[in-house]
């Protein structure tokens, strides 16, 4: 099965802070499968833009290399980054100065879509968006990407918003997170909203519970010094894992239009509870054969930072209210794995007896590492000798489903395309932003003016034993990782 490929419209995208670590490893692999496929046109232009004096030449070479690296996904032939690097430059700009943004406006094309990729730390945010305008790069056209962390609590992603508006209107400024660029995140919502079968069980009435996972392989490695400041829950729950729990939870929209959408979804933060100490656990990894305990790791071997979290969450709305959400996220865990997994409730009355081994109706949502869905389904267990009950999975991986020369994009690429698109549909309004620190400012505050440290956990386990007792004592067990 091939993909229906649609071009974007010509375009100037600037990638600024070009040289670091996220232009290299996602932006342009992203953006050169886009022009080996035909979507990013022959017209399309990437300049690259950071402080580093290079040659445009020495740039297309560290381009180049890129490349070449294995990133997880299909690998780029050699023919598709000769064509890619014909279509890229470079330009030395200063974000804190006036040296060479006159260069790269006389770089950029009049008549075309223009586009600009803060890949930068957030503290350059307001000093980029104002060079660009006081340069006269901005049009009204022009749009702007921003990387989070967006905020490291309500009042700095106030501050944030407060920078961009001054230079932007909400509808230039396209706040990125990659889980919604994932083709399962669409799926879900095509599967919710296209489906009879599954939006009239969506509630508290037949779920059980949900649970959202994301759980890692790796330490904190070389984000140690970022991640000792931030944790598990700035890190993916106030952004990650609650965009899977708004998409999860919300009602259907008007329409498919990017508002219509955000409305929705800003409505589900609006109605989470406050979260009870007792429903919160904080864990950090050990050290195993993997590597150093995560004190050693940030070399802050008293640091009470989590490199785990789990939650029960409740939403307060005529939908949701009963049955509690799941969440947890951490490092140095079992497997990789990230999945959404609605568990119905059982049926009220069973006419198979009492004996019976009954299993509950659950739907999976996988975003990682093997992208499908899964429906769990009890069936009679094949031949003679009575009723025997058996649970069994429809299973549709992607990869199977839709053939093997189905390559599903990465995330990245989906959302750079939407910028240029100008669809936010995918992308965080301002006012999600700072209703999702208003939620996850108590929850940080309660633990963090108790000094509570976060409970260790041995390196490939399931995370700290406190987590399954969170689900335990409501008669409930987590799903295995992995």
């Amino acid at each position: 099965m091939v993909a229906r490929v649609i071009p974007v419209d010509p375009f100037d995208l600037v990638v600024l802070g070009a040289t670091g670590d996220l232009a290299q490893r996602k932006i342009f692999p992203a953006l050169c499968r886009r022009l080996a496929d035909g979507q990013m046109p022959a017209e399309g232009r990437i300049i690259g833009a950071a402080r580093s004096a290079m040659t445009p030449a020495e740039f297309k070479a560290m381009v180049a290399e890129s490349l070449k690296v294995d990133h997880g996904a299909a690998p780029i032939s050699a023919a598709d980054r000769a064509a890619f690097l014909t279509a890229i430059d470079y330009v030395a700009v200063d974000a804190r100065s006036d040296e060479g943004w006159g260069a790269l406006a006389g770089m950029l094309r009049p008549d075309v879509t223009r586009a600009f990729y803060f890949s930068v730390a957030p503290a350059l945010f307001g000093d980029l968006a104002q060079r660009v305008t006081e340069h006269g790069l901005a049009t009204p056209e022009t749009r702007i990407v921003v990387e989070k962390p967006f905020g490291h609590d309500l009042e700095t992603a106030r501050a944030l918003n407060a920078i961009l508006a001054r230079h932007f209107t909400e509808a230039q400024i396209y706040r990125i997170d990659h889980y919604l660029g994932k083709e399962t995140v669409q799926n879900l919502m095509a599967v919710r909203f296209a489906n009879i079968l599954f939006e009239p069980l969506w509630n508290a009435r037949f779920v059980d519970h949900v649970q959202i996972t994301v759980a890692e392989t790796v330490g904190v490695g070389g984000r140690a010094e970022y991640y000792d400041h931030s944790g598990a829950m700035r890190d993916m729950v106030q952004n990650h894992l609650m965009q899977l729990l708004c998409l999860i939870a919300m009602e259907p929209p008007f329409n498919f239009e990017p508002d219509a959408v955000r409305d929705e979804k800003l409505k589900v933060i609006r109605a989470l509870d406050p979260v009870a100490q007792d429903d919160i656990v904080r864990g950090q990894y050990g050290a195993g054969p993997d590597g150093p305990s995560y004190g050693d790791e940030v070399e802050n071997p008293q640091s009470t930072t989590e490199s785990y979290i789990a939650l029960k969450v409740g939403i307060s709305n005529w939908r949701w209210k009963g049955t509690p959400f799941y969440l947890r996220t951490g490092k140095r865990l079992a497997a990789r794995a990230s999945e959404i997994a609605v568990i119905f409730r059982d049926p009220p009355h069973s006419i198979f007896g009492e004996d019976a081994e009954w299993r509950e109706n659950v739907l999976v949502i996988r975003l990682q590492p093997d992208e499908g869905m899964t429906l769990r389904v009890m069936i009679k267990e094949p031949g003679p000798g009575g009723m025997r009950l058996k649970d069994v999975a429809l299973d549709m991986s992607f990869a199977e489903a839709l053939g093997d020369d189905m390559q599903i994009p990465d995330a990245y690429e989906r959302l750079i395309m939407d910028v240029i698109r100008g669809n936010q549909t995918l992308f965080m309004r301002g006012d999600e932003v700072e209703a999702a620190w208003a939620w996850s400012d108590p929850v940080i505050a309660g633990w963090q003016d108790g000094g509570a440290r976060a409970l260790p956990y041995a390196a490939g386990s399931a995370g700290p034993a406190a987590a399954a007792d969170l689900l335990q004592r409501d008669g409930r067990l987590w799903r295995e990782i992995g």
